[in-house]
Parts: C-alpha cells; sequence; structure tokens
C-alpha cells in the first residue's frame, strides 16, 4: 500500500471520528420525519376504527338487541326446523352458514346469500321460528368499521396501504426509540415524565410526544405486529411459510385446491387464521346420493334422506366438545362438506371440523394442539388484538394502545406544525457529507426483508430521491 493511500486512509477515519454526534441524531430525525408525515393519517384511522371495534360485544348487545335475545320457552325448535323458517322467509336466498343459539335467551343465526348478491345474517327465535329481523353482513355499523380499518372501503389497493402504513409504523417505532434515547440533561425530566409546566409549548408537546412514546412503545409496537397476519401481502406470505396444515391430519381426501380460509371475508371470520391454507376435504358422493345431498333436500322442502343432516352436524359438534357460538357453514355443491368451526375469541378452545356431508364422517378435527408454534403465537397474538382474550381488561389495554397512538400522532403534527418555515415540508436537514451508517443501513435491511413492503417502498423514495428531487431546485428546497 503507497504512503498517499494510507495519508488517505488516515484522513477518512480522522473526518469519520470527528463526525458530531448530532448528525446521527438529524439523519434519524429526517427518516422519523419523513415516515411519520405519510404514516400519521393512516395510523389515527386505525386507532379510532379499532378502538370502536374493540368494544363490537357491547356495542351489538347495545344496538341489536331486539334482534340478538329472546324470552326462553319450553321447547326449542330443531335446527333443520329453524332453517326450514328462513328458506320459507326468503325462499330466493341460499343459506350459507348456521349459528345454534349459544344461550337460552339468545337468538339462532342464519347467514344467507340473496338472488341479488347480498349476505345477510337473519336473526331466528329458535322457541317460536320466528324472524326477528336481518342485518346485511356487509353493510351495517362495525362491518362498515372493519372495512375502513382494513381497506379503507377501498378493496386491494387499501389494504396494501394500510399494510404499508402499518410496516412504516414500525419503522418509525425504532427510529423513534433512537431519539428518545437521553444523550445530556435530566435523565428524568423530558425522559421518563414530560415537563408538563413548561411555558415554552414546543417542550411541552415535544415531552408529550417522547414520553408516551416510551410507555406505549411495546405495546404499539404489538398492535402492529399482530393486525399484520390479515394483511394482503405480508399476511399471505406470512401465512404460507409458516401456517402448515398438522402432517399427521392429512388424508387422501384433501385433493382438493380450495383452502379453508376461502369461508372467511374481510367483515366475517368464519374460521381461525391458523387453518386458513388447510385444503377442504371432498365429500364422498355414493350411489344414489348424487342428487340427494342434505342441501338439495332442504331447497325442495322436505328432511333429507341421507345419514347426516344440520341437526346431526350439531350433535356431532356437542359430542365433539365444540364450544358454545360454534358455527357450522353449509356443503357447496356436490362434494362440499359442512365444516364447524369455533370459536375465533379464545385461541385455547379454537376448533375446525370438517365433516363429510352424506355420511357425517370427520374429515378433519384440527384443535389448538395440532398447530403449530407459530401459528399459535399468531393466534394469541390476533385475539389480544382483537381485545377478545381476556374480557374488559384486554379491550382496556388495546385501547390504551389506540389512545397512545393518537396521542403521538397530534404532538408530532404540532410540533411540526410550530417549526416548519414557510412554503416548504421542514423536513430536518440534511448532514453535510455523511457517510454511509453501517449500523442503520444494517436496521433497514433487516425491516425491508421481514417486512418487504418496507423494503420495496424505500427503494422506491431512494430512487425518486435520486432521479428527481435531488435534480429540481424547487423540490430540493421544499423537500428538504
Amino acid at each position: 500500500m503507497s504512503e498517499s493511500t494510507n495519508i488517505e486512509t488516515s484522513a477518512a477515519l480522522a473526518r469519520a471520528r470527528k463526525i458530531p454526534r448530532t448528525h446521527f441524531y438529524r439523519v434519524v430525525w429526517r427518516w422519523h420525519f419523513y415516515a411519520g408525515l405519510f404514516v400519521v393519517p393512516f395510523m389515527v384511522m386505525l386507532a379510532l376504527t379499532g378502538s370502536i371495534y374493540l368494544f363490537k360485544p357491547q356495542l351489538d348487545r347495545l344496538m341489536y338487541r331486539e334482534l340478538m335475545y329472546v324470552a326462553p320457552q319450553w321447547r326449542e325448535n330443531s335446527a333443520t326446523e329453524q332453517v326450514e323458517a328462513v328458506r320459507q322467509a326468503y325462499p330466493d336466498a341460499q343459506v350459507i352458514a348456521f349459528t345454534p343459539n349459544p344461550q337460552m335467551a339468545r337468538s339462532s343465526e342464519a347467514t344467507i346469500k340473496t338472488a341479488d348478491g347480498r349476505d345477510l345474517t337473519v336473526y331466528i327465535n329458535p322457541f317460536s321460528k320466528q324472524i326477528l329481523g336481518e342485518m346485511d353482513t356487509e353493510n351495517n355499523f362495525q362491518a362498515l368499521v372493519v372495512r375502513l380499518h382494513g381497506e379503507l372501503m377501498i378493496g386491494r389497493v387499501g389494504d396494501s396501504l394500510v399494510e404499508l402504513a402499518a410496516s412504516w409504523g414500525l419503522v418509525l417505532l425504532v427510529s423513534g426509540l433512537y431519539l428518545w434515547f437521553p444523550r445530556t440533561g435530566s435523565r428524568v425530566w423530558g425522559v421518563l415524565l414530560p415537563r408538563l409546566n413548561r411555558r415554552n409549548k414546543r417542550v411541552f408537546w415535544r415531552d408529550l410526544h417522547a414520553v408516551s412514546g416510551l410507555y406505549g412503545v411495546l405495546v404499539v409496537g404489538f398492535m402492529i405486529l399482530t393486525g399484520l397476519p390479515w394483511s394482503g401481502f405480508w399476511g399471505t406470505n406470512f401465512a404460507r411459510v409458516w401456517d402448515r396444515y398438522p402432517a399427521q391430519k392429512s388424508a387422501s381426501g384433501f385433493k382438493s385446491a380450495v383452502l379453508t380460509g376461502s369461508l372467511n371475508s374481510t367483515t366475517n371470520k368464519t374460521v381461525p387464521w391458523a387453518v386458513e391454507q388447510m385444503p377442504m376435504p371432498q365429500s364422498s358422493v355414493g350411489v344414489g346420493h348424487e342428487h340427494h345431498s342434505p342441501q338439495a333436500a332442504l331447497s325442495a322442502g322436505a328432511m333429507p334422506n341421507a345419514a347426516a343432516n344440520l341437526d346431526s352436524i350439531i350433535t356431532l359438534a356437542k359430542e365433539r366438545g365444540m364450544p358454545e357460538g360454534f358455527v357450522v357453514t353449509m356443503p357447496q355443491g356436490e362434494e362440499g362438506v359442512y365444516t364447524i368451526s369455533a370459536p375465533l375469541g379464545d385461541p385455547l378452545r379454537q376448533a375446525t371440523l370438517h365433516v363429510d356431508q352424506y355420511s357425517g364422517k370427520v374429515l378433519a378435527d384440527v384443535r389448538w394442539r395440532d398447530y403449530g408454534l407459530v401459528p399459535k403465537a399468531t393466534e394469541m397474538g390476533i385475539a389480544l388484538h382483537e381485545g377478545k382474550y381476556f374480557g374488559l381488561a384486554n379491550q382496556l389495554l388495546m385501547l390504551f394502545a389506540a389512545m397512545v397512538v393518537v396521542v403521538l400522532a397530534v404532538s408530532g403534527t404540532v410540533m411540526w406544525w410550530q417549526r416548519r418555515p414557510a412554503k416548504t415540508l421542514g423536513a430536518p436537514p440534511k448532514p453535510p457529507n455523511f457517510p454511509l451508517w453501517k449500523g442503520a443501513v444494517a436496521i433497514i435491511v433487516v425491516l425491508g426483508l421481514a417486512f418487504p413492503m418496507v423494503g420495496i417502498s424505500l427503494v422506491s423514495v431512494l430512487l425518486l430521491d435520486y432521479l428527481v428531487l435531488s435534480r429540481i431546485q424547487h423540490l430540493k428546497r421544499v423537500f428538504g
């Protein structure tokens, strides 16, 4: 190595050693700022809609009490009789699923698809077979909240935007922790406790932002991570890697390309996440059964001659220890199966059964014990995320996380507005001659690989910055 090369290397090392620590802070702040600028509107929307959905059980009881509750009587009609009452009331509709009344004072529910393509939930008094009313499954208050929460009510594009914002929310948390870490001054005020009595409003909003972020970072991070499994891109690919149907449960009848997850929709989750990738088995169409399935018989107004019918399926579910609140999805087509699933709120009691529609033979019975480690963790996370695992305390914990998100969004926006120069975004300036920060690059690479939406969007932003923003003076001034 030549003497001049050694001199240049030494000079570069010397310059690197002289990089002020504030330059690292400004680089992280800059990325934190731009990520927040994109994420804040989405995170506020997710926090508010999620807070509403957390209390769905209480809201449903308040809003739909006349549909959900009945006066118990001495005799309860069979499930088949209740479904027949639904068919008479909706002669052109197809019954998709049936939920027996989980308690004596509760109504039964039938999900139907009407001739014009609507999905309705019909409420039945199990004692009198009276139709208490109906609810549009896709167009009721909670369904609209869920669609706004999951896909901004614009389908797949909205789902991708929500997933992108949630993924960048994790970047905000990581960079926020770096910015919070105390470097000088007090280790308590402004770090562990906010300085609320200061006349300086910028200090007030800064402390509110930093301290609330510190105490909420774990639960907010948990909330983001446990929401991602239901997302379109990350959730689907995550499921394909980890959500494997137990090998010991496989059977020769599993030749269908239809997955159990097809029973789920955006607003109605019938089966657990952990079995979404499980192939649907097929019923064995025996001699004499080809045109006499239970569905066909019921639609013709007669009781089925086959061994299995809705009543026997419900009896089987109870014999197998299915908890109250289970749902029976009807077979679709001659090779379709009955699917019994329950409940989504308590992962430890989850069960999914596929039953031959003719013989009543159980083709698959998957419980919590059959899940792998990752599906178990995911199901537990989803239940906690939705506030369903340990009652009101779970709901309040996740409500706290949602309110932390709102406080962070509001305080961050106020901080930006207070310091924003006229006619610019007010982004923190980029430090001059800043070298490649290997530690930060490593973190971004890990996040980009774990959450591809982050990696793809980051590469896109860097290309936009290099090819466009940095080459047009007006844009360069506006975006800093």
